[in-house]
């Protein structure tokens, strides 16, 4: 450990001389009051300390002390249903041990419960070979999660002892033999933020994450271990379609990081979660959930950290086997964070006046996603996919954060003020959005829902896009300047853009879509544009095929219950049959 002293202090930068046996990413305790920062530079004796907490008061000549270990997290059983803040320092347990529901400055509270007693069940027994990332027991931690006990790093061997009982996080469970001698185990472990966890192989991104959302899981569909950013403006729902995500996509673990959110925002989710109801067990959400709070009003630095320590907590779920989603709202937050301490440290600035390392740290956060072959012996497989929320100013897209993080991400949700404003959630552009994972996720889709699936989608997305070049005409000379055809591709868009693409999050039934409805849905728009062709290439009137009664049976049919889907859209699709002859008919008459 080295011990320096206070040389400067500019804002959450702490300049310390003395610390020539220090070593960069060191954790160090600044002060009397012992404060929490991390060694982001060196210069000979003198080190350049973010510190994560408020450093108003401090001064020159005051101690700093270098812990000679990088920033960590604890990871072991208690993690779930957890509420931290940006360096994993418990929220609620601080607010129990200081009585004031104000972060205070050095309150030391370990991350996870030293006294709690976990039941542990051992899944191998005394002379078994084990190897690094072997699943040696497991804890129940919720009614919903079971935390699998791994063997650490460099405890490769033989399993010389090993119990079954009530432990703490700190007792030994386990003695392992190896090469370099005895080494003992307790359910838990600790790991440096900054360092990606290992696996054994990653793989190819061709399964789709299944969120329920049509938007996403039809048209932007994002793969199980891939990332995805949702820039928009504010109040285009951003923060709606990760609460979305979070209820229903198809993860055994969410991790969700409010990093530099507004503390009424955070406070919702904080209010809210516990409240939801998870659809797939009936519990709540929160046993099956991290928090990480970091609002603006808290100390920038530990912004920073923040998306470290989310992002290290969930490549542990995601080693134990399990599919893991992590929100992170904002990166253009954590992109301030960076920005500051960058004008800090006097550093040459780039666009705007971000690092010009900003692209290559976005990349560093989100290339820790993927699907994978965890470690050890018996092949599990584990996800992590990582959905970014960006937040540019006034919507503007061409900004430096938004501009780098679509060089690196393969999900572009394009979020519009204007259909917003409309009402139309979610707000995702479907002109200006884009995956990249189209291709990988599609025989999936035709492979296990429908062999059309595809077709189908090509089919929407066609006369979407049909629409954007007939909505000029109109706007130029009108409406009847449009042939019956082209009337009828609106009046099909228009359809698909209200009945399929607009969803309630907020109804019980039309909040999640299972894929097999939304192939019915899919088939029951189109089935009506061609039915209604077809009637008026016999001479039917187009304004009689607009206003056939079953247009609004289609526009309800999101609100039909999963087990009614197959009835009803038969009923829809006989009376569409019969009301198409009919205006065909009235034509003959006439």
């Amino acid at each position: 450990m080295s011990k320096g002293v206070i040389k400067k202090v500019a804002g959450p930068l702490v300049i310390a001389k003395g610390m020539r046996d220090a070593s960069i990413r060191d954790v160090c305790r600044v002060s009397d009051k012992n404060l929490t920062g991390e060694i982001i530079e060196i210069h000979g004796d003198e080190a350049s300390i973010q510190v994560y907490e408020e450093t108003s008061g401090l001064g020159p000549g005051e101690p700093v002390e270098s812990t000679g270990v990088p920033m960590s997290v604890e990871l072991g059983p208690g993690i779930i249903s957890s509420i931290y803040d940006g360096i994993q320092r418990p929220l609620e347990k601080i607010v129990e041990q200081t009585g004031s529901n104000l972060l205070q400055r050095g309150v030391s509270v370990p991350s996870l419960d030293r006294e709690k007693k976990w039941h542990f069940v051992p899944t191998v027994k005394a002379g078994d070979k084990v190897v690094y990332g072997d699943v040696i027991g497991t804890v129940q931690e919720t009614d919903v999660v079971l935390h699998k006990i791994m063997v650490p790093k460099d405890a490769d061997g033989e399993v010389k002892e090993i119990a079954e009982g009530d432990f703490t996080v700190t007792e030994d469970i386990a003695v392992i033999a190896t090469e370099k001698g005895d080494k003992k185990v307790q359910l838990m472990q600790r790991w440096p933020v900054r360092t990606g966890r290992p696996y054994k192989t990653k793989l190819s991104p061709d399964m789709p994450l299944i969120s329920g959302q049509r938007v996403i899981d039809t048209m932007f569909p994002i793969a199980k271990g891939g990332v995805a950013a949702v820039p928009g403006p504010f109040g285009s729902g951003k923060t709606v379609v990760q609460h979305q995500l979070a209820k229903w996509a198809d993860a055994e673990i969410v991790v969700y990081i409010g990093c530099g959110e507004r503390g009424n925002e955070m406070t919702d989710v904080l209010n809210e979660f516990p409240e939801l109801k998870d659809p797939r067990t009936g519990k709540s959400l929160m046993e099956r959930t991290v928090l990480i709070a970091n609002t603006s009003d808290m100390p920038v630095a530990a912004r920073e950290a923040s998306i470290y320590t989310g992002i290290t907590i969930a490549e542990y779920f995601r080693d134990m086997g399990y599919s893991v989603a992590l929100m992170a709202d904002s990166t253009s937050r954590w992109a301030e964070a960076l920005r500051e301490m960058s004008g800090r440290l006097e550093e040459m600035p780039g666009e705007e006046g971000y690092p010009a390392y900003l692209g290559s740290r976005l990349a560093e956060f989100y290339e820790r996603a993927g699907r994978v072959i965890c470690l050890g012996s018996e092949g599990r497989e584990g996800a992590l996919s990582v959905i970014g929320a960006v937040s540019p100013a006034g919507g503007d897209i061409s900004e430096p954060v938004t501009q780098a993080t679509l060089r690196i991400v393969k999900v572009f949700w394009s979020l519009d003020a204007g259909l917003a404003y409309k009402r139309h959630f979610p707000a995702i552009n479907w002109l200006t959005s884009y995956s990249l994972y189209l291709d990988s996720v599609e025989p999936y889709f035709d492979k296990t829902v429908a062999e059309d699936w595809s077709a189908l989608r090509g089919r929407m997305m066609g006369l979407l896009q049909d629409e954007s070049e007939l909505e000029e005409i109109v706007n130029l000379v009108g409406m009847d300047a449009l042939s019956a055809p082209d009337r009828l591709k609106l009046e099909a868009a228009r359809s698909i853009r209200e009945d399929y693409l607009h969803q309630n999050a907020f109804d019980d039934v039309d909040t999640y879509t299972s894929q097999k409805k939304q192939h019915i849905m899919m088939t029951l728009i189109l089935d009506y544009y061609d039915e209604a062709g077809r009637a008026l290439a016999q001479g039917a009137k187009v304004n009689d095929l607009i206003s056939i009664p079953c247009r609004e049976a289609i526009g309800r049919f999101k609100y039909v219950a999963e087990d009614q889907i197959e009835e009803e859209y038969a009923k829809i699709v006989e009376t569409l049959k019969k009301e198409c002859a009919d205006a065909v008919a009235r034509k003959e008459a006439f």
